[in-house]
Order: structure tokens, then C-alpha cells, then sequence
């Protein structure tokens, strides 16, 4: 396979994979044995495209908070979402830098996939029964417990950020699926932007940024940033009338598979 049409595989996968509820790191790790791995400066960037996707999807939202911030209800949303960036960002920098992280091989994110998976079923249906107010509205608990949700799936590699999060979020009172995932996935904006670009000045530190082929790291940017931007606008379409098993079983099926197949130290 030549090296433009990897990268063009990767880029999809990683449009694909980002914002669905099943973890892109547990994908990308079964692609890079068949399609070669990839350095960190090309991982970055095609995260980088998956940003610029979500951010186009919520365009227009975007620019009405940012314009509207003499309006209440705008003001306290915005406020939230900064509220739950900032918790990100004091608690999962020290993390970082600390090195809290589980290493990105088979056996711990198959079991990520997998306890992630059941942990979606049951947060789901518990989230339905619990009820309570409106279910439509961000507190200051969900904006909070979303922000160390985050946190959370960077320590733990195939939790899936926005499976964490969407569900913390849920069973906080944000019941309404298409609300917690626009909140999460707004929240995401920032807190990508700010990994991505830390971790972009971590390698130009290093010394990491040279030698890249420019043609596939521009193919797989505009991969990811085409396809997540298509996945994002059927899936806030999708959970309007459907729940989460589906993405929930095929988590806990591709766990097993890796536990089955994959060697351990890879």
C-alpha cells in the first residue's frame, strides 16, 4: 500500500473514530499494524482536523454565544462550558506532566473498550430512570463532572473522551442525548485545541518536527477533517431517536477481539 493511501485510511479512520462513543485511540491502534505507525507530529495533526470539524459543525453556535453574551441564558451557558475547559485544564495538566497515563497497548485499552462499553449500557439506562427536572439543562454539577470526565479518559486510553463524558453528563441530569453530546463536544473545542497545541510544542522542543512527508500529513488532515465532519452531523441526527447500545456492543466485541488476537506487548 503506498504511503498517500495509508494516510488517507488513517485520516478517515480518525474522522470516524474521534467523535463516535468507541474510542479512536483502540482504532488507530489496529490500523498502525497494517498501515505502519505513524509519527506524533502526524497524530496531532489529524486530531487537528477532527477539531476543525466539530468547530465548522458548531459554527454558527459558536458565534451566536460569542455574540450574545448580553443575553442571560447565553451568558451562563458560555460560563459553563468555561467553567468545565478550566477543570480540564488545572487537573489534567499536572497529570500530564506527572506521567499518570496507562501506556497505549492492547490489554489495557481492550479493557478500556470493554468496561467502557457496559459502563455505557448501564449509564444509559440509569439515566432514564432517574429523570428529574428538565433534563435539558447544564448545571454546575454536569459542567463540572464533564471537565474530570475528560480528564479521566486521557488517563485511561480507549475510554473514549466523549463516551465519558457524555455519559457523566447524563446521569449529572443532562438526560437528553443530542444536549449532553452538544455540550461535550463544544467543551472538546477548546480542551483539543489546547492538548493538541501542548503537545505540538512539547515535539518542536524536542526537535520532533522535521522529516514529515507533507503530501500525506495534508491528505490525512483533510481526511479527518471531511469525514468528522460528516460523522459529527449524523450523530447528533442518530441520537435524537436512538440510544447508545449499538456503539456500546460493538465497543465491548472489538475489547474482546483485541484481547483475543492481538499480542499483549503490542
Amino acid at each position: 500500500m503506498t504511503d498517500p493511501l495509508a494516510a488517507l485510511l488513517l485520516g478517515i479512520l480518525e474522522g470516524l473514530t474521534e467523535f463516535l462513543p468507541i474510542s479512536s485511540t483502540g482504532h488507530l491502534l489496529i490500523a498502525q499494524r497494517w498501515l505502519g505507525a505513524r509519527s506524533d507530529f502526524f497524530n496531532i495533526v489529524i486530531q487537528a482536523g477532527a477539531i476543525l470539524a466539530i468547530t465548522l459543525v458548531f459554527r454558527e453556535r459558536i458565534v451566536a454565544l460569542a455574540t450574545g453574551l448580553g443575553d442571560a441564558r447565553n451568558r451562563d451557558y458560555a460560563m459553563k462550558l468555561a467553567a468545565a475547559f478550566i477543570v480540564t485544564a488545572v487537573v489534567g495538566l499536572p497529570v500530564r506532566l506527572l506521567g499518570w497515563e496507562l501506556p497505549e497497548t492492547v490489554t489495557p485499552i481492550a479493557w478500556a473498550l470493554v468496561v467502557g462499553g457496559v459502563w455505557m449500557i448501564v449509564a444509559e439506562r440509569l439515566a432514564e430512570r432517574r429523570g428529574g427536572g428538565d433534563g435539558t439543562s447544564v448545571t454546575w454539577t454536569v459542567a463540572l463532572l464533564v471537565g474530570l470526565a475528560q480528564v479521566v479518559a486521557g488517563v485511561f486510553p480507549g475510554t473514549s473522551r466523549s463516551a465519558a463524558a457524555i455519559f457523566v453528563a447524563m446521569l449529572a441530569g443532562l438526560s437528553r442525548r443530542r444536549d449532553a453530546a452538544e455540550f461535550v463536544f463544544l467543551v472538546g473545542i477548546p480542551t483539543m485545541f489546547a492538548a493538541s497545541g501542548y503537545a505540538f510544542v512539547e515535539l518542536a522542543a524536542d526537535g520532533a518536527l522535521g522529516g514529515e512527508a507533507w503530501t500525506d500529513v495534508g491528505i490525512a488532515f483533510a481526511a479527518a477533517t471531511i469525514t468528522g465532519f460528516l460523522v459529527v452531523k449524523w450523530l447528533l441526527g442518530y441520537i435524537e431517536d436512538h440510544r447508545f447500545t449499538g456503539f456500546a456492543v460493538y465497543r465491548i466485541l472489538l475489547g474482546a477481539a483485541l484481547l483475543l488476537w492481538l499480542p499483549a506487548g503490542d
